[in-house]
């Protein structure tokens, strides 16, 4: 039997070691998470984590983040959940899709937040439709492969991250709907055709009633662009739409329409590349639009692709409409241009940091899950793509995925970057070798996401949070931090 003595001395000893242990928990340095991906694929998303340090090295260049010069709120990061897409996932037996869906969209995981969808097929389908293939508005109702396949994987997204938004778009209004590019005539064909005046009042009812149709399945709409690719007359379905058109068409139906049925989506326009495609009439499309305050009323911003020109149009758009949003929405990766290391590190600098330091507020890409053959694709659409994420048609199975550049250089934001995260105005002393955003978030936390386009490792110092933080950057590398 113990003494009292010794069970005074067993509970004297217990409180002392609990005491240090509080003591050093409390006086323990604060930890950054990094996260670091680099071109020779030697590390893949591979966490650290680092102390904060009280005092300056002063030997290094620095990144200086003003904490109190609060820029643009971020939305989100994450791909398009295509036809295709669905198809692949459910393809997947029931615990591996979990599994990858959790993966990509969980908070605690890759914490994706942000997806692309279509109103009606794409060129990533499993057949050319919209919701209103019989004329007459009076016939709409959604696909039957949307009610099969794309609303259970968003229902299942939303349960797994419900602080995830969704912006939609449009290939192309019904046929019944068309005429052609340069004339008056009916048009037949999901290829090219433009939007008959006379049907503009019931294309609006359309978006109205596909969104209330989604919401009622529990699938709230961020925003819709009013035309994919607006400029593109070629894909496998498609609809050219100038910018007079766009404009009269929101103006007057699409924004009244929005309006008196209370919906409170938001409306982007253009949705298409940096130079317009190259076609004379159609330069600043978005600002010739916005030029129409009875237009301008309805419109939060413009989206954009990275297909043609170059990023720098961006500067541009803020510097004329400083009040309206921009989001970047689809780029591709394919057999015409895929390295892993430079669409790794080229991509994050001129999408992700060419987008957030140009008042961007968001990044989707294009196709989550394609099969090893770019698959399911449609002729006359993309059929050289690749998705972020690859799988084997063989076996459908988690093991066999291949995570490529783009799944990447989404995840590096979006597991440091929380929707609702304010940028930050940054000074650097690291001249054109790192390019890097910073930004706070609605917790409390700090981000940094920085890309070393250089040969070489750097180091850096982060100053101005209240600690230092040094990162090193391996040559040729993406690099994420929060703390």
């Amino acid at each position: 039997m113990e003494t009292p003595n010794r069970i005074l001395h067993t509970v004297v000893a217990s409180l002392a070691a609990a005491a240090f242990f509080i003591f050093t928990a409390c006086t323990a340095a604060p930890q950054a998470d990094i996260y670091t991906t680099t071109a020779t694929a030697d590390r893949l998303f591979d966490h650290t984590r680092q102390a904060l340090e009280s005092r300056s090295r002063d030997t290094l260049p620095a990144i200086t983040i003003d904490t109190a010069s609060r820029l643009q709120p971020v939305y989100g990061f994450g791909a398009a959940i295509t036809g295709s897409t669905c198809y692949n996932l459910l393809r997947m037996g029931e615990a591996d899709r979990d599994s990858l869906l959790r993966e990509c969209f969980g908070p605690d995981r890759m914490a994706f937040s942000f997806i692309r969808i279509s109103i009606g097929a794409s060129d990533f389908s499993l057949d050319e439709y919209t919701c209103c293939d019989r004329p007459g508005i009076e016939f709409f109702e959604l696909h039957e492969y949307d009610r099969r396949d794309l609303i259970p994987v968003l229902k299942r997204i939303l349960e797994i991250n419900p602080a995830v938004k969704i912006v939609a778009s449009p290939w192309s209004c019904p046929r019944w709907m068309k005429i052609g590019y340069d004339n008056d005539r009916p048009f037949e064909s999901w290829t090219d055709g433009r939007l008959n005046p006379m049907y503009y009042d019931d294309y609006a009812e359309y978006f109205v009633l596909w969104i209330a149709e989604m919401e009622a399945a529990g699938i709230p709409v961020y925003a819709v662009t009013v035309q994919n690719e607006p400029l593109n007359r070629g894909n496998s379905m498609s609809l050219y739409m100038g910018w007079e058109q766009q404009r009269d068409f929101i103006r007057d139906h699409l924004g009244p329409a929005f309006e008196r049925n209370g919906i409170d989506t938001k409306i982007w326009i253009f949705d298409h590349n940096y130079n317009y495609d190259n076609i004379a009439d159609q330069q600043d499309y978005p600002l010739r639009i916005l030029a129409d305050t009875a237009a301008a009323r309805y419109i939060a911003g413009s989206a954009w692709h990275n297909y043609g020109g170059r990023v720098e149009t961006l500067d541009r758009i803020h510097d004329a409409c400083p009040d309206k949003e921009i989001f970047f929405t689809e780029a591709s990766i394919g057999t015409w241009n895929y390295d892993f290391g430079k669409c790794l590190v080229n991509d994050f600098a001129s999408i992700f940091l060419g987008t957030l330091n140009r008042w961007g507020r968001g990044v989707t890409l294009w196709n989550l899950l394609l099969d090893e053959k770019g698959a399911p694709n449609r002729p006359k659409g993309c059929r050289t793509c690749y998705g972020a994420i690859e799988i084997s048609s063989e076996s459908y199975d988690y093991a066999s995925l291949v995570r490529k550049s783009h799944y990447y250089d989404i995840a590096h934001c979006s597991k440091v970057i929380a929707p609702g995260a304010v940028r930050l105005a940054s000074a650097s002393e690291c001249g054109e070798a790192i390019a890097s955003a910073a930004f706070a978030n609605p917790d409390g936390s700090y981000a940094l996401v920085a890309a070393n386009l250089s040969e070489s490792e750097r180091s850096v110092e982060i100053t101005g949070t209240g600690r230092y933080l040094t990162l090193t950057l391996p040559p040729r590398s993406i690099v994420s931090a929060k703390w």
